[in-house]
């Protein structure tokens, strides 16, 4: 297995951990974005990687920034699951047309999820 797969394996452990530990949200938050840049700095066309820090971005708020990575992601031809719902919720959030963002949960119920990667949060009361 390659140290690439193995580091995206630890970043989802690491995500999932956050719910756990809302006292850390932010430490954890700063140790993913460091890992997922630094395998992005090896590997800068590694949707999974692409996909998890856009959905980290989405979890703090910066909208902006995690259109860009998804958007990479999308532009390399990533067909993950993950993805399209991350763009979704992400679209949801920047309070974009309705239209923009049921398209892409259309196209995400035909896809597969990465075992790599993972959902935005998703809190429609939130915002």
């Amino acid at each position: 297995m390659s140290t690439i797969t193995t580091r995206l394996e630890n970043v989802k452990k690491l995500q999932a951990k956050r719910w756990e530990n809302e006292d850390h949200w932010d430490t954890l938050n700063d140790l993913l974005v460091k890992e997922l840049d630094e395998i992005l700095l090896i590997e800068p066309k590694n949707t999974a990687a692409l996909i998890n820090i856009g959905a980290i971005y989405s979890d703090m708020g910066e909208n902006e920034m995690a259109l860009e990575y998804l958007k990479t992601a999308l532009n390399l031809g990533s067909q993950d699951k993950n993805l399209f719902v991350n763009l979704a919720i992400v679209l949801v959030y920047m309070e974009k047309h309705q239209e923009e963002y049921l398209e892409y949960l259309e196209e995400a119920e035909d896809k597969t999820e990465d075992p790599l990667t993972f959902k935005a949060y998703f809190d429609p009361q939130s915002r």
